[in-house]
């Protein structure tokens, strides 16, 4: 579920997460269908970000997510259950960008 600036809100979007005000009163639920009404409210409402319902919009390449776990897992690759869980998370990785 992915996390979105005000700014970007378009109607039609859903909300994965509910609207809640300052003093924690929930104003929009979660599964509510943004409008362009609603949409107006939640930046008057000087709340700056909301999640939506949809996958999670993936910030870094495969390759650089791939690095990114060699060097983490570049000091302890001889442990065997290091090994099994890196594999594992590799292969999630590669499941993202599918």
């Amino acid at each position: 579920m992915p996390k979105f600036s005000v700014n970007q809100l378009e109607p039609g979007m859903k909300l994965a997460k509910p609207v809640m005000a300052k003093n924690g009163m929930v104003m929009l639920g979660e599964g509510t269908e943004l409008t362009e009404i609603w949409i107006e409210r939640i930046q008057d409402m000087d709340i700056h970000t909301v999640f939506i319902d949809g996958p999670t919009v993936q910030t870094l390449s495969m390759e650089e997510a791939l690095s990114a776990l060699d060097e983490r897992f570049a000091l302890v690759e001889d442990k065997p259950y290091m090994k099994n869980i890196k594999k594992i998370v590799k292969q999630h990785i590669e499941g993202l960008y599918e």
